[in-house]
């Protein structure tokens, strides 16, 4: 594929469409690029492996007759604009991907926004004060089985698996309902910004500590 054959298929994307389709389009015209060069190298190691620098003539200056000077000049030729090809790509692929996370952070900062004001709203309008939490997220680790469920810093929780405020007594209430149910799927009731939510954790083993990858502490009752 040729730089201009690579502007005319796609181009830069913007941001105003950017799928994830999009993305695996341009990985997929980056594979077919790197394809393309491997074949063009190929071509020069069975031309007695010239490679990209060797010199064409021989020692007394004449065109070398051990090797077809048209084969590597084209192979050397197409390497050069693919290679120009794949950095175009790469880029594109760089921008694509900063514009999708940047896009996915406005929704999501969108979504917190309505959550917030449907939260305040529906507590204004039940005259309702929230259950009673027995205890609090104090961290949690990316990409861990507590951050997979949805559970977020500053969570109250309120019942977890068949912890509840009326039975949890202490911390160790919680882990032994973790140590049994490993790999089985817990209830996890919480509030958040005074709202309930109802989360499924399920406790694993992953590449940080403990199953649930979060910490959780007592509120004072």
């Amino acid at each position: 594929m040729s730089e201009k054959e690579a502007r005319q298929s796609g181009g830069s994307p913007e941001a105003s469409g950017v799928t994830v389709s999009d993305i695996q389009e341009l990985i997929r015209r980056k594979e077919e690029i790197e394809a393309q060069i491997k074949a063009n190298y190929d071509v020069l190691e069975s031309q007695k492996g010239v490679g990209m620098n060797e010199p064409l003539v021989d020692c007394e200056g004449y065109p070398r007759a051990d090797v077809d000077l048209y084969q590597v000049r084209t192979a050397r030729h197409n390497i050069v604009c693919l290679q120009n090809d794949h950095k175009a790509v790469m880029k594109q692929v760089e921008e694509a991907l900063h514009q999708l996370h940047a896009r996915d952070k406005e929704k999501q900062a969108r979504d917190l926004a309505e959550a917030r004001r449907e939260a305040m709203s529906r507590g204004q309008s039940q005259g309702l004060s929230p259950p009673q939490a027995f205890a609090k997220v104090n961290n949690i680790s990316p990409g861990s089985p507590a951050s997979i469920a949805g559970l977020q810093v500053d969570d109250e929780i309120v019942e977890f698996g068949s912890v509840n405020t009326q039975n949890f007594q202490t911390l160790q209430n919680i882990g032994s309902v973790v140590q049994h149910s490993e790999g089985k799927p817990l209830n996890v009731t919480v509030i958040r910004r005074g709202e309930k939510h109802q989360l499924r954790l399920v406790p694993t083993r992953w590449a940080g500590k403990g199953l649930l990858g979060c910490n959780i502490i007592p509120l004072q009752r």
